[in-house]
């Protein structure tokens, strides 16, 4: 069975970013696939301080709940990643996220999520696809260094209030779809 981990990277429960990821993992579960969803704004995840603890092999040095997240990045086959586009990049709550991917930067640890698979989904209010372009390249360059696959980018423009997404049925079909792909992949 596919284990999927998402991870919604927006403060705002049952925004447009929560109901994207919310939406590839039904998809996936409605094909059998395990899911569960992370949402970070709930969590405890500090900075990364570069002290290379993990670097050597050895345990994060930060006592929060990255401790415990690493195990289930480690079980999953995908990773759903998402984040609203702040300011050309990633919210603050996602970029603490993936700053804390240094574990997976050794190679006794690199060894834990190379091949996994990614995707991201990313909306924004601004209407100009172009606006994501950074954030897009910003999770292709961090997945690719640690040699784990993006294999789809879910951009999604013109979005701002909390559920405008919703009116979007062409995105959340797509968003569906993807879910039940990726369930189905080998």
């Amino acid at each position: 069975m596919t284990k999927i981990l998402g991870v919604v990277g927006s403060p705002r429960r049952k925004g447009n970013t929560d109901i994207l990821v919310s939406r590839v993992l039904e998809g996936a579960k409605n094909q059998g696939a395990g899911t569960e969803i992370l949402y970070l704004g709930r969590l405890n995840i500090r900075e990364c301080n570069g002290c290379h603890l993990c670097w050597e092999g050895r345990e994060c040095g930060k006592n929060d709940d990255m401790v415990e997240i690493y195990p289930k990045i480690i079980e999953s086959d995908v990773l759903v990643l998402g984040t609203p586009v702040y300011w050309y990049a990633p919210s603050a709550l996602m970029k603490a996220f993936i700053d804390r991917f240094v574990y997976f930067n050794c190679p006794e640890n690199r060894a834990k999520v190379r091949g996994m698979k990614a995707v991201t989904a990313i909306p924004f209010e601004e209407k100009t696809p172009e606006t994501a372009d950074l954030l897009a390249k910003f999770f292709e360059l961090s997945l690719s260094f640690l040699e784990i696959e993006l294999v789809d980018q879910l951009i999604v423009p013109g979005v701002s209030a909390k559920g405008d997404v919703l009116a979007k049925e062409d995105v959340l079909a797509s968003a569906y779809k993807l879910g039940v792909s990726l369930a189905t992949q080998p």
